[in-house]
């Protein structure tokens, strides 16, 4: 059984997809074992707690440095002892330490086809603002492995969305969080649950 730990900072919509695909069967072999925000007011941990599932604030704005708000961090992911950490919509820097610990084993959803769109500044509505501004057709979104970089570690998923006349960023976020990021975060957790993603040499090997 897979343990999985969800990190996020916000409304919880990857998350809910996650719930439910447990739920109903879609995502095999897995448990949400904990949820963890940095945000005391993210509608996630409400999220969570309405299905029972342990859910944590741990904010930067509790600590009087970075440091020991990563020190606490680790220690409360640590505390979950998950096989797998799922990053949905965490917009804090994850400590190096983080990422050497669970290498390979904490994945993120990105809303863009990387490498377009991606890397530092680019979160949230910054994402569509820069793709509508750029007049990209297609959009989309990615699930990857979490390294050192920012967006930069090995891609497990990606789906692409359309792009419509007239859309505005609200509107093809919405899409892109329907109709990629909601199917393919499901997807990935399923694939490495039933052991079917590997990387070698950086780079995804699934076997489906």
């Amino acid at each position: 059984m897979l343990k999985v730990l969800v990190m996020v900072s916000g409304g919880g919509t990857n998350l809910q997809a996650i719930i439910d695909g447990v739920e109903n069967g879609m995502i095999t072999n897995t448990e949400i074992v904990g949820v963890i925000s940095n945000n005391k007011n993210a509608y996630a941990l409400e999220r969570a707690r309405k299905h029972g599932i342990p859910a944590k604030c741990i904010s930067p704005k509790a600590f009087e440095n970075r440091d020991l708000f990563n020190e606490k961090l680790l220690e409360e992911v640590h505390a979950f002892h998950p096989d797998l950490i799922v990053l949905a919509g965490f917009l804090v820097v994850i400590p190096p330490a983080m990422i050497a610990a669970y290498r390979n084993r904490m994945i993120n959803v990105h809303p863009s086809l990387i490498p377009s769109f991606c890397g530092t500044g680019y979160y949230g509505l910054k994402v569509h603002e820069a793709a509508l501004a750029r007049g990209v057709k297609v959009a989309g979104a990615t699930v990857h492995f979490v390294d050192e970089g920012t967006d930069t570690g090995p891609i497990i998923l990606q789906k692409a969305v359309e792009v419509r006349q007239g859309d505005t960023p609200e509107v093809l976020q919405r899409r892109v969080m329907e109709q990629a990021e909601w199917k393919i975060v499901p997807e990935a957790i399923d694939l490495i649950a039933n052991g079917k993603v590997k990387v070698e040499n950086g780079k995804t090997i699934i076997e489906r």
